[in-house]
């Protein structure tokens, strides 16, 4: 019985080191707040609409537009004129001055050979792109014609005022087909319909956006966004639309219902401008705070931003989505665009790697996942570092010059620092070292101690350093001139907070003296 219970305790005690083995933990890292945001995918693809470009025009630049027909040109209304811009060399090539009075949202037809443009006075105007000549004026708005926009079959022009109308008007007998009426307030966003041109959009002051139907002549649809609609959108398919107004934007059902189906707002100052990309996934819009932001369409959240030096009251996307210009109200016109590859550069693309072969089978290995892909979880067994596998044997003294090498992320050396001060070995991994092995710790103390983020564990070693090694002090002067350069730059840092507490305390002395309506002496 005696022996047979030495043998079950012989082998009770085996597993219990086998279970203390098996379940160690390497040293964890420890983890800091991000200071900024990772750069995704979609940050990355923004980021290079660079090299901007600033104009300056006479007056606010109420509206952009770019030609659908390469080599996608745009048109900017400011002030008595309709500038025509090359994005080729994104400077200006022509101008359109035929306007008695301020001119206002010229837009392309889809073939690129017309523009209309409104004006303060009342007319619509529908120019030759070759000649630039006058081909149409329409008559019959009773004030300042703010919106024009072509039909998707461009045979048709549609028209927003300052009276409360929208108006269809036929561009070959150049007569007025419709009149729709139903806004108390000025129009001054519109739209239409790309897969049904009878369907037509307009927001108003009024704060509400309705949908007209051209074949009816009556109104179908009218939603209440609750403040003034600056611009509206609809998309390709005509099921829902978008309006924007004062600093939120909603999103609604265009088959019956008057309930918003989203509704986000990201800007401090009413919003402007919307536009699509070219592939109506992405929806841009600017505001009066002097950002552009850019959204997921699927979930409308804010992918990207932009900030501009001025109120911005237009902005447009090339049909190639290769720029960007942007009106402000102070006359910037900002033009961003992508660089342009020379040669056969633009196709130098890496070839698919075929099945079978070595690249197909580590393809994707290097990828880092981003903020926006989803990472599946897969459980890998980890290898043990040179230091872990020290401190694992409890080889403090060792493990700490090991990691005091190897590492070259000062985070690896305060958590492994950290550690010893969890299991109690700090100062048994710090005793016994002579210059060679002292000096490399002391170097990193100098250099890292300062940091808020390891400063109370690099603290307390430098504590253990001094009541180990300061009765010794003075017989070696490698380590002495480490002492000395430890000790200036404690030195420096102490005067550097105490410069900011005295001005914290000046800060709170100016505060209060705000607050309570006295002037500090």
């Amino acid at each position: 019985l005696v022996r047979a219970f030495k043998r079950w305790c012989g082998e009770v005690g085996r597993a219990c080191v086998w279970l203390f083995v098996m379940e160690y933990r390497p040293v964890a890292l420890k983890r800091f707040p991000r200071l900024s945001e990772r750069q995704t995918a979609e940050n990355r693809y923004w980021d290079k609409l660079k090299y901007p470009i600033v104009a300056k025009e006479f007056s606010a630049v109420t509206s952009v537009n770019f030609c659908p027909v390469a080599p996608f040109n745009f048109a900017v209304t400011s002030s008595l004129k309709v500038q025509l811009y090359s994005s080729v060399t994104n400077r200006l090539k022509r101008s359109i001055t035929r306007f008695k009075d301020t001119a206002y949202s010229a837009s392309f037809r889809y073939d690129g050979s017309l523009l209309v443009a409104g004006c303060e006075t009342k007319e619509i105007q529908v120019f030759d792109m070759g000649s630039r000549a006058i081909l149409r004026t329409f008559k019959g708005h009773e004030r300042a014609v703010r919106r024009t926009l072509f039909t998707p079959d461009g045979l048709q022009v549609v028209s927003g005022s300052d009276d409360g109308t929208v108006r269809l008007w036929d561009l070959s007998a150049e007569s007025e087909l419709v009149t729709f009426e139903g806004h108390t307030d000025y129009v001054r966003a519109s739209d239409v319909c790309a897969s049904a041109s009878h369907i037509h959009l307009s927001g108003s002051y009024d704060h509400t956006a309705k949908l007209w139907d051209a074949r009816a002549g009556r109104q179908v649809l009218s939603v209440d966004h609750g403040a003034p609609i600056e611009s509206v959108l609809m998309f390709p398919g005509g099921s829902s639309f978008i309006t924007a107004g004062g600093n939120y934007i909603k999103v609604w059902d265009a088959l019956g219902k008057t309930r918003a189906l989203h509704t986000f707002s990201n800007h401090q100052k009413t919003i402007t401008c919307l536009r699509f990309d070219s592939t109506h996934t992405r929806l841009l819009s600017g505001s009066l705070d002097r950002q552009v932001k850019i959204y997921d369409v699927k979930d409308y959240r804010v992918l990207h931003s932009i900030k501009y030096s001025a109120p911005i009251l237009s902005v447009a996307l090339s049909p190639s989505d290769s720029h960007l210009v942007v009106g402000a109200a102070t006359g910037m016109l900002a033009i961003r665009h992508r660089a342009a590859v020379k040669g056969r550069a633009e196709t130098n693309r890496k070839r698919a790697a075929k099945p079978g072969t070595y690249r197909y089978f580590v393809r994707g290995h290097d990828h880092k996942a981003t903020a926006v892909d989803h990472e599946v979880e897969v459980k890998k067994r980890k290898r043990l570092l040179q230091y872990d596998k020290l401190l694992k044997k409890f080889r403090y003294a060792e493990a700490l010059d090991s990691v005091l090498k190897s590492a070259d992320r000062p985070v690896v050396v305060a958590s492994f620092l950290q550690e010893l001060i969890y299991r109690s070995a700090l100062k048994r991994a710090l005793a016994g070292r002579d210059e060679t092995t002292l000096k490399p710790m002391l170097t990193f103390l100098s250099r890292n101690i300062t940091n808020p983020r390891f400063a109370s564990v690099l603290i307390d070693t430098g504590v253990v350093i001094l009541e180990l090694y300061g009765p010794v002090m003075g017989q070696s002067p490698a380590i002495d001139e480490c002492f000395v350069k430890l000790q200036t730059k404690l030195q420096v840092e102490l005067k550097f907070q105490q410069h900011l507490f005295e001005l914290l305390g000046q800060m709170d002395l100016l505060l209060a003296s705000q607050e309570s309506g006295e002037t500090p002496t």
